[in-house]
């Protein structure tokens, strides 16, 4: 299973960026699978900031809610997160995930800078 992050890039505070995920490999149960996205700053502990269900209910971080979105489309295989109002505590690598059954992709790089 590969997962292949995508849309980072470097924002000023209060923009917005839109980071993408596309899974492909042995992916037939890939509408079953909770998804999430991880991200990990520079000295600190990776945070899983919003994840999905197979049913599309999502959970967030308190310090992305109201400002984050995660969505999926299962007929494309693929799990988005819509990041608004950036700060600069936002800049991390963010990593796409399936929670279950546990499987990571390479990050995408967010830098939240003026």
């Amino acid at each position: 299973v590969q997962l292949q992050a995508s849309g980072g890039g470097s924002v000023q505070p209060g923009g917005s960026l839109r980071l993408s995920c596309a899974a492909s490999g042995s992916i037939f149960w890939f509408s079953t699978w909770r998804m999430g996205w991880y991200r990990q700053a520079p000295g600190k502990q990776r945070e899983l900031v919003a994840s999905i269900t197979r049913d599309g209910l999502t959970n967030y971080a308190d310090s992305v809610k109201g400002r984050f979105t995660i969505s999926r489309d299962n007929a494309n295989n693929r799990v988005y997160l819509e990041m608004n109002s950036l700060k600069r505590e936002d800049t991390a690598v963010y990593y796409c995930v399936a929670l279950t059954p546990n499987y990571w992709g390479q990050g995408t790089q967010v830098t939240v800078s003026s």
